[in-house]
């Protein structure tokens, strides 16, 4: 039987119906909010899978391109390979949802998330998270929520809750909040240079805001009559757990002060076999077990270094940031580039500066668009000592990306100051922890060695959380194992002014705003510091662009030119840039862009496009070419594309029997105009050239013969 549940937030209707489609799944909840319709199904395998320590949850998150009406532009006319937007949500979903399964649950969970319809007007991502929590807590999977996200925005300094497109527009935040009743679990989102106590009132107002989803999912599940099943994980033998906390507890807390990397893996695999070797008689399931309760201890071990005692496994003190070393311009022949060094982790960042022809095309459910602003992240295996197959950019690394470059957005110059489109790309080197936001410190450098004029430069820095019950410590700049037994990692990027960007996940089922204050507060004291550093490398924009970026010069054109400087199948254009060597773009609304490393050759382009361009004005004289003999007069082409009658008459003072005598096609002729009737026809003369040329001295104009041609 079909169940439905409704509330209205901000004037529009939100509802979840289950019991009516996709019923073979576990659970299944269609979410509509205004005419955006999205399904999301969970299913979870019978049996726990065997053999591993982590729990398998996938999440994909799937747009229909009939869902906004339009036929997939690929050469096969259907969906393919997830592009960006879908891999980001599924991240999205993934990160508040994870965290609320119980420990020790093992069976494959897939929540499968597809939009049926879009208006174009709210965002289906934050639908798809509400009804993922949805059809979990229908679903009669364990699963500790309900939860729900949603975003917030702020237009006139009031928050919107699940603004519209066009309301994030005219915002100065797009923030997503997920939380359960009791906590936040999840936030990511980007502001512009916004103080930290603005980004945390609108992350407080959007939890309150979504406890009303929360009760929502609460009715449907009563409806539906599913309560949700209790699951326990089976404890570890307690002779095993006993033998291996007294074999490696007492090495576990000497190798937790291992600073380097390297070194502690190395030191942490002979630890690891020295203890199974303790059991010679183990099987592979003890085996499996032995490994769990060694990675506990170790959890355990370092939890209480950092709680009891106030140390980290590096020695540093808990506010605490890793040395950092820049450097810019090390790379001769990029536009700009920049090495960011923090502790064992290493960001090498380059700026590539291109024309208007380089925007990224994007055709997603909300319309076409260009996009002139990307940045991409590369996670190479050797930056962390690994060997595997290299494969396209994955998940993380495109998650890792797009906060970056929602941190980096805000600085940049607008485009109708610097028409560029701009590239970054960060290529990590050496990662040990937090590895995104070294991308954002090395892209503020590389942007400044390429002279882009940047509005500030941007810091970022990770956070981390390590909480027993009511005592918690919070740790800057988290390194790898921090972050592996850590709580949370709290990312939050920006400039002296304020926040950029910010992402955190966590590990527990939730954190209180009393700690979120906290923790941005300690992360903008870590930032100044950064920003202080990085300043001692590259203060400003370098103040010219590197010799080897294009120079683009931008002019306006009428609109009706527009034509005839393309010309008839892009004739005249093409001939212009083979001629020069340059790039040109023409907006719809007259603005041309010329592009060109070589600024002579811009400028030769540019002259001929102003003549192309250029209206002929009475009295005015034009150094013109013969395209033309005719019995009567010669046409002489005095701009591109624009000719006139040079008449026979208005040839020479004397009287002309021939045109041809005087003139033939290809000769340069200066002439004047001398009329432009109502049809815009225009009249030429050369002998009043000749006249006024006399009355100065230029000549007696007596014979027969004829000034030079040209």
């Amino acid at each position: 039987m079909m169940h439905r549940v409704e509330r209205t937030l901000e004037g529009r209707v939100l509802s979840i119906e289950a019991g009516k489609v996709a019923r073979q799944a576990d659970g299944a909840a269609w979410v509509r909010y205004g005419d955006t319709v999205v399904l999301v199904t969970a299913v979870a395998a019978r049996q726990p899978r065997e053999g591993i320590d982590f729990f398998p949850l996938t999440v994909d998150y799937q747009e229909r391109a009939y869902a906004a009406g339009k036929i997939p532009g690929s050469f096969f006319r259907r969906e393919g390979r997830p592009h960006e937007k879908e891999t980001l949500t599924s991240r999205l979903i993934d990160r508040p949802v994870r965290p609320l399964f119980p420990k020790g649950y093992r069976n494959d969970v897939q929540i499968i998330a597809t939009v049926l319809s879009a208006d174009q007007q709210n965002d289906p991502d934050v639908l798809a998270m509400l009804g993922a929590s949805a059809a979990l807590t229908i679903s009669g999977i364990p699963f500790l929520g309900p939860m729900a996200g949603l975003r917030v925005g702020r237009v006139g300094g009031r928050f919107v809750m699940n603004p519209t497109y066009a309301q994030l527009d005219e915002s100065d935040m797009d923030v997503v909040v997920a939380g359960t009743e009791g906590a936040v679990v999840m936030v990511e989102g980007a502001a512009s240079e916004l103080p930290e106590e603005t980004v945390l009132d609108a992350i407080v107002t959007g939890h309150q805001t979504l406890r009303a989803l929360l009760e929502m999912q609460r009715e449907l599940a009563a409806a539906l009559g599913r309560p949700q099943p209790v699951f326990a994980a089976p404890p570890p033998d307690a002779a095993l757990a006993a033998g291996v906390d007294a074999a490696c507890r007492g090495p576990i807390r000497e190798l937790a002060f291992v600073a380097d990397k390297d070194e502690q893996r190395a030191r942490r695999q002979k630890l690891v076999e020295e203890t199974l070797a303790r059991f010679p008689d183990a099987t592979d399931a003890q085996k499996a077990q032995i490994r769990g309760l060694f990675d506990k201890v170790e959890k355990d071990e370092m939890r209480h270094l950092v709680l009891a005692e106030g140390r980290r496994a590096d020695g540093r003190r808990a506010t605490e940031v890793r040395p950092i070393t820049c450097e810019a311009g090390l790379l001769p022949r990029t536009h700009g580039s920049a090495l960011f060094t923090r502790g064992q982790t290493q960001a090498l960042v380059t700026t590539t500066l291109g024309t208007k022809q380089d925007e990224q095309r994007l055709d997603d459910l909300e319309g076409d668009s260009t996009k002139r602003f990307m940045l991409h992240y590369n996670f190479p295996p050797f930056s962390v000592g690994e060997v595997r197959f290299m494969r396209g950019p994955g998940r993380r690394e495109i998650g890792h990306g797009a906060l970056a470059e929602r941190a980096i957005q805000p600085a940049l110059p607008r485009e109708g100051t610097f028409p560029y489109t701009l590239r970054i790309v960060s290529d990590i080197l050496e990662s040990n922890g937090s590895s995104s936001m070294a991308t954002v410190c090395g892209a503020s450098l590389a942007l400044m060695d390429a002279g882009v004029p940047v509005r500030a430069a941007v810091a970022g820095v990770a956070m981390g959380l390590v909480m027993e019950g009511d005592r918690y410590a919070i740790l800057t700049d988290i390194q790898g194992l921090e972050d592996h037994l850590g709580d949370m990692d709290f990312k939050v990027a920006g400039t002296r002014q304020g926040i950029t960007a910010l992402q955190m996940d966590i590990k527990v089922q939730g954190i209180t705003p009393a700690i979120m204050r906290e923790a941005l507060a300690q992360a903008r004291s870590a930032r100044l510091e950064v920003l202080e550093i990085m300043g001692k490398t590259l203060s400003e924009p370098r103040p010219n662009l590197s010799p080897y970026a294009p120079r683009i010069i931008t002019i306006k054109i009428p609109v009706d030119k527009i034509r005839e400087v393309i010309g008839p199948g892009g004739k005249v254009i093409r001939g212009i840039q083979e001629e020069t060597g340059v790039k040109i773009d023409i907006e719809d609304d007259g603005t041309v862009c010329v592009a060109s490393a070589d600024e002579a050759a811009a400028q030769r382009a540019l002259e001929i496009i102003s003549k192309i361009v250029e209206v002929p004005q009475v009295g005015k004289v034009y150094l013109g070419k013969v395209v033309k003999i005719m019995e009567f007069g010669a046409f002489v082409e005095i701009l591109p594309g624009t000719d006139g009658l040079l008449h026979v008459s208005q040839i020479a003072e004397e009287r002309v029997k021939r045109v041809e005598d005087v003139l033939k096609e290809g000769d340069e002729v200066m002439v004047k105009v001398i009329e432009i009737d109502k049809a815009g026809k225009i009249r030429l003369s050369r002998r009043e050239l000749l006249r006024e040329s006399e009355g100065k001295g230029g000549g007696n104009g007596k014979g027969k013969g004829s000034p030079p041609r040209g």
